[in-house]
């Protein structure tokens, strides 16, 4: 998939940069070096396919970025493609409302993130880790009700953007559910919960590293905006970011973890060239 034209004017900028490398340094290197009158033609025509290629090289690579770092008022920030449970640091995962954990691919799907997570990562039972989760959230405060009318799962409901920090995971309160289980939000929840979520981050990573995936990139669907992309939801992720109160002590950095099936529809190099322009 194509996602940078060929003659994008950050590519050619980039083309032009290299080139005026390579031309000082041939200009040093014929400043010692006589080139014979009967090859300065061949010589000519191997530099013009030299430069070519070079272009479409950083054509090419513009096209497949897995990886940017740039900085967010301080911050470092690091998107890229990988396997989210591989990363060091904290590692945040989407939850419900009402942190459920009943994975029955009517609650929670097995493939979601959380599902994954519950099945795959979790190192006690999840009796145990039900508990965990709420004698963590009863000690801050965090229930906002409890809806005895729901047929299936948990019945506590919290406000979205809490988070419960258990070992190297952040799990995080992200979708509402409505009465048939089904994730939703509407575009001003997805707003708040990003708001609410970094400043949660920000009173306790502890100066450690983060890794989030995009929120929303999965089964949540964003009300009224169904259409909307993983680019558009990254985006909007690193703009509350930027306009929140989180910020990252080095070495301490965010991490935003693309799923490698998700890459292709997301424009890298336009994200780092709009960042660095902010």
């Amino acid at each position: 998939m194509t996602k940078v034209s060929f003659f994008d004017k950050r590519v050619i900028g980039s083309f032009l940069k290299a080139t005026s490398v390579i031309s000082t340094i041939l200009s040093l290197v014929v400043l010692f070096v006589d080139i014979p009158a009967n090859n300065k033609t061949i010589y000519g025509w191997i530099f013009l396919v030299l430069l070519v290629v070079i272009y479409f090289i950083i054509w090419f690579k513009s096209n497949n970025l897995n990886k940017i770092d740039i900085n967010i008022e301080g911050s470092d920030v690091i998107i890229k493609v990988g396997d989210l449970f591989q990363q060091e640091g904290l590692k945040a995962i989407a939850f419900n409302e009402y942190f459920d954990t009943q994975v029955d691919d009517q609650v929670i799907a097995a493939h979601s993130l959380n599902g994954i997570f519950i099945n795959q990562y979790l190192d006690v039972s999840v009796a145990e880790f039900d508990e965990y989760i709420n004698t963590y959230n009863l000690q801050n405060n965090q229930i906002l009700g409890t809806i005895q009318t729901r047929s299936r799962g948990k019945k506590d409901r919290f406000q979205i953007g809490t988070i419960c920090v258990y070992e190297d995971y952040l799990i995080t309160a992200f979708s509402k559910f409505d009465n048939k289980n089904k994730a939703r939000l509407t575009m001003p929840e997805y707003l708040e919960f990003l708001i609410t979520f970094w400043d949660n981050v920000n009173n306790v990573y502890a100066q450690k590293s983060v890794s989030t995936p995009i929120f929303g990139s999965g089964i949540t669907c964003i009300e009224g905006h169904k259409a909307i992309s993983d680019e558009e939801l990254l985006k909007i992720m690193l703009w509350t970011f930027r306009i929140s109160e989180m910020r990252f002590k080095y070495p301490a950095k965010l991490s935003i973890v693309i799923h490698k099936d998700k890459i292709d529809k997301i424009n890298l190099l336009d994200i780092k060239y709009a960042n660095n322009m902010m």
